[in-house]
């Protein structure tokens, strides 16, 4: 046998090995032996020591990240982005504080990059228990901040994509305050991954200080060079709400949630789980209003679908389901607003 066929028949025998474990489902045995078929094919392409070295750490780091978040998947989290310059005695810093303690009275849990400024302000104000941290390893840098280092919740990572992966994909809102360059990447890119559907619809929410402009000027901006010249759509715009104190982007999150819950595809349906579902005469006014993004059919009552039953996917909640046309992520969200507008039934 040469060395190939020992190299192909090895990876054969740890692919044929995983089936058997009694801790995964059929699903999870099937994406471990894809990850295994793709740790063979880096094996087999003799693949630069550089890239083998950056896809172990990533990996790595997902890993970890995933096995400290997994324990609390049900509980709900605001991940809580702003500059780590931010002094202790700023408005900013007060506000994003107080902010944070009133989400953490509420049930949710604070995450946010662990760093000082406005990252403290959010540990702060949920307090360690409620908190966790999603450091990034910079050299000439200081680490996590005193309040969140060395608490179970606290994860290191060496690259800012993994960061970004774990800041977003493990919240069910988003609060952004002033920032530098870092904050602004943040913003942009959590607003790109909305408006092309690679993340969960979810509220963000700009805050500033009441009488401060910070968010102001931004969406000026937005409005008068990014939609008026055709770059981004107007509907896009509904991703974000600029509010100035706790309460408002309290109701915004509130707002967001009152009757949505989740969503995800089934097939080529996008189903929408609900806590109350429309009457008869609400839904055929939400068909009306967006029946430019159903591609046939019509957005109609559905009852649980196999992969949600096979899942146990919230099973107790109400659905709506239309056939997407998986471009216009803005009316999505337009719709999910109107949705959240309804009187509605429960059951």
């Amino acid at each position: 046998m040469n060395a190939e066929s020992a190299d192909a028949e090895i990876w054969r025998s740890l692919l044929d090995e995983v089936p058997a474990s009694e801790d995964l489902t059929a699903s999870q045995a099937t994406l471990v032996r894809s990850l295994l078929e793709t740790v063979g094919v880096l094996a087999r392409r003799s693949t630069h020591t550089l890239d083998l070295k950056i896809a172990d750490a990533a990996l790595r780091e997902m890993a970890e990240a995933f096995s400290i978040f997994g324990p609390y998947r049900a509980v709900p989290k605001v991940t809580m982005f702003g500059s780590a310059r931010t002094q202790a005695d700023d408005p900013v810093y007060v506000l994003a504080r107080e902010l944070a303690e009133r989400l953490a009275d509420d049930g949710w849990m604070v995450v946010t990059g662990a760093g000082p400024g406005i990252m403290q302000a959010g540990t702060e104000g949920a307090g360690r228990e409620r908190s966790f941290g999603v450091n990034i390893k910079l050299p000439m840098e200081q680490g996590a901040n005193p309040i969140i280092a060395e608490d179970s919740k606290l994860v290191e990572m060496h690259y800012f994509f993994t960061r970004k992966l774990i800041l977003v994909k493990e919240s069910d809102a988003y609060v952004i305050l002033p920032g530098g360059f870092g904050t602004l990447d943040e913003a942009f890119e959590l607003l790109t991954l909305l408006q092309t559907g690679k993340a969960q619809p979810a509220p963000v929410i700009l805050v500033e200080t009441p009488g401060d402009s910070y968010w102001h000027h931004w969406q000026d901006f937005i409005d008068s060079q990014a939609i008026a010249a055709g770059y981004v759509s107007r509907e896009d715009a509904d991703f974000y709400s600029v509010v100035s104190s706790v309460d408002e982007a309290m109701g915004v999150i509130e707002g967001f949630y009152r009757i949505y819950h989740s969503s995800r595809m089934v097939g080529d349906l996008m189903v929408l789980r609900l806590r109350a579902t429309p009457t008869d005469e609400e839904l055929d006014e939400i068909n009306l209003r967006f029946a430019d993004i159903v591609v046939e059919g019509r957005i109609r009552r559905i009852d649980p679908m196999p992969p949600e039953v096979s899942s146990d996917d919230h099973l107790e909640l109400p659905r709506l389901a239309f056939h997407f046309n998986r471009l216009h992520f803005g009316r999505l969200r337009q719709l999910i607003d109107a949705l959240n507008q309804i009187e509605g039934s429960v059951g």
